[in-house]
């Protein structure tokens, strides 16, 4: 790939990302980062029968579908629900779900369990992700 091919490709990349300059846009580009980017809905859903994610329960938990070859101490085998009506974001609370994905620690000073990825997101992307979730039920 050329250098002007790679220049194009971040120039792209870069008038993609909102301004944020109203409510809507912060929330349109969490939703980008949450389901494009981090890909939350494979583990935060449940799925269908036919493997499709059920839209009717986006982000309201799910068994994970993946186990380790070999144990890994505190695998999980659920996600959490992650909208505002579930226990996490109830025990949490909006700024500690915030310095979560930013710091990769949970509120008592640890990194989630896994399969959970560490994330240390920007704080505006943090915001967005977390504006984008209030807009669920």
């Amino acid at each position: 790939m050329g250098l002007f091919s790679k220049i194009l490709i971040v120039a792209v990349i870069f008038s993609t990302v909102p301004n944020a300059s109203s409510a809507d846009d912060l929330v349109e580009w969490g939703r980008y980062l949450a389901i494009e980017v981090g890909k939350c809905l494979e583990c935060h859903t449940p799925k269908l029968p036919d493997g499709k994610l059920d839209k009717s329960k986006w982000f309201k938990g799910a068994e994970v579908e993946v186990t380790p070859i070999n144990p890994i101490p505190n695998w999980h085998k659920t996600s959490p629900d992650l909208t505002p009506s579930g226990r996490l974001w109830k025990r949490w609370g909006e700024e500690n779900l915030k310095k979560y994905l930013i710091t990769g620690l949970t509120p008592n000073g640890k990194p989630a369990g896994p399969p959970m990825p560490t994330y240390t997101l920007k704080p505006r992307d943090a915001e967005a992700i977390v504006e984008f979730l209030k807009s669920f039920k």
